[in-house]
């Protein structure tokens, strides 16, 4: 008997040994569940984390300043003698930039080179440039002094840069050496003037008559192949990985006018062309196949892009009814501030710009909504490090949002307010990173929780996008009486998939 017990002792320990050497490289993996806070899966096509930031800017300002300045043109020709630009004092960026902070902006772009292609930094591409100036006040390097001032005032920055040159001989001349020696040198430099920058504004304008380095006449191209955008944008995002290339760039879409509004249903969801317009340019293209948000541009003034003088500046009403219809219709909204002659904005400006800022505060600066009661009909399952509570609508984070149950693509979310309110407008906001899904949405008050009001007028209600504003009476010409209520209720009616919505704030 011990002698067996001896030998089964001696296999099993045997065994043992030649299972730990097959084990030996072998290592103990913990298994990771897919989708462990069990989040809703995204609707495509979905923004990149730099096209989210730039719609996180959302209002920001223009800066036309040049040689047009002082030859009180729109277009220069390109022939214009380079001690033409003769500012009366130092530019002064910084003094542009404080105004736009006033009105409740959140960054500049500054125009350094025009179509006429007179650069307002010493490009080593062109003599064309401030460098050939030779005047007592036309030596500031632009961007370099747009992006300090910025950054000083805490301000996102970045540069328009015209692809068309009516200056440059080698523009549509058959070859691409403008394209290589001039306008993709061009665009490196002002990258390399500021890491951070949000956007690099590229504008339509794709060739005519010119100058042509003394050769005059007319010349077109194709602006879909010709200015090499796939290697520009590797260029630049190489450089400033989070400066989106507008327009020509291909990454955010010209909203179809220069009047300051969007349309009401507004996609941020386009088909793009490299260097062309889009044909949905107010609306967005609800089965777009890439994410294309949409910017508006509008002027300040009553001139042109350009400072002229005797112009006014549109009064701060007017001001705010353009906010209302772009940032206030999922775009982004890009307001033109011309400075003059002196190389500052002129004081009417300025003026105006804090009226601005004060009416946008006081309109749209408290959300009554803070300490709302929140319910909805249905909450989505938590997961392990993330929960979907209607609360976190109105926790102020940009990070959490509300969703409901996969297969439920209509919810009611239920604000109950601690007393009644006079409301004025309702904010809405899809957490965009996982796509935009809203198709339909109605908004209702009521002072009992029985008896429920249309809000809104006739707006439409359908897309909601990064943000909506909806005015109680439908109007965003007129502030209005506003209603009172204590319960207020968002009916999403059709959504692409589950909804997501990060915020609802009401004012």
């Amino acid at each position: 008997m011990m002698q067996k017990t001896t030998l089964l002792f001696a296999m099993l320990t045997a065994g043992a040994v030649a299972l730990q050497a097959q084990t030996a490289g072998l290592q103990v993996v913990e298994e990771t569940l897919p989708n462990p806070d069990n989040e809703p899966a995204p609707v495509q096509p979905v923004p990149h984390p730099r096209q989210v930031k730039w719609m996180q800017t959302e209002f920001y300002a223009f800066y036309h300043y040049g040689m047009n300045t002082f030859t009180g043109l729109e277009w220069g020709n390109g022939d214009e003698k380079e001690n033409i630009y003769n500012p009366t004092a130092d530019p002064n960026p910084k003094q542009w930039l404080e105004a736009a902070k006033s009105a409740g902006m959140k960054g500049g772009i500054a125009v350094v080179k025009h179509h006429d292609g007179f650069c307002l930094w010493p490009t080593a591409t062109t003599t064309h440039s401030i460098a050939s100036s030779g005047n007592a006040h036309s030596s500031v390097n632009i961007p370099e002094a747009f992006a300090a001032a910025a950054k000083e005032l805490g301000l996102k920055y970045g540069f328009y840069i015209s692809p068309w040159d009516r200056n440059s001989a080698y523009y549509g001349d058959g070859t691409d050496r403008y394209v290589t020696e001039v306008f993709l040198k061009q665009c490196k430099e002002l990258a390399q003037y500021g890491d951070d920058q949000f956007e690099m504004w590229f504008d339509g304008a794709n060739g005519g008559s010119g100058y042509y380095g003394g050769k005059g006449g007319t010349r077109n191209i194709d602006r879909a192949t010709y200015y090499d955008v796939p290697n520009l944008r590797d260029m630049v995002h190489s450089i400033s990985p989070n400066c989106v290339l507008w327009g020509v760039g291909g990454e955010a879409r010209w909203i179809g006018n220069e009047a300051g509004y969007a349309g009401e249903t507004n996609w941020c969801v386009d088909n793009r062309e490299d260097g062309k317009d889009q044909p949905n340019a107010t609306q967005g293209n609800e089965n777009g196949w890439m994410w294309l948000p949409g910017e508006s541009d509008a002027k300040a003034t009553t001139g042109g892009w350009f400072w002229h003088s005797g112009e006014g500046v549109q009064s701060a009403e007017r001001l705010f009814q353009m906010y209302l219809e772009t940032v206030g219709r999922n775009a982004t909204w890009i307001l033109n501030l011309p400075p003059d002659k002196s190389g500052s904005l002129p004081k009417a400006t300025v003026t105006r710009m804090a009226d601005l800022g004060k009416l946008i505060t006081t309109r749209l600066g408290t959300n009554l909504a803070t300490d709302a009661t929140v319910t909805a009909s249905d909450v989505r399952t938590a997961g392990a490090g993330r929960n979907y509570n209607a609360a976190n609508i109105i926790d102020g984070s940009l990070d959490t949002y509300y969703a409901t149950n996969d297969g439920v693509n209509e919810a009611v979310i239920t604000l109950t307010l601690p007393e009644a309110r006079k409301i004025h407008y309702v904010m809405l906001q899809e957490h965009i990173q996982l796509g935009q899904r809203v198709k339909a949405f109605k908004i209702e008050t009521s002072t009992d929780g029985n008896t429920w009001t249309k809000f809104g007028g006739s707006v439409p209600t359908t897309t909601i996008g990064y943000k909506r504003i909806i005015p109680q009476s439908g109007s965003t010409s007129s502030y209005g009486n506003g209603v009172n209520a204590k319960y207020v209720r968002v009916s999403i009616t059709k959504s692409k998939s589950c909804p997501v919505i990060e915020n609802i704030a009401l004012y």
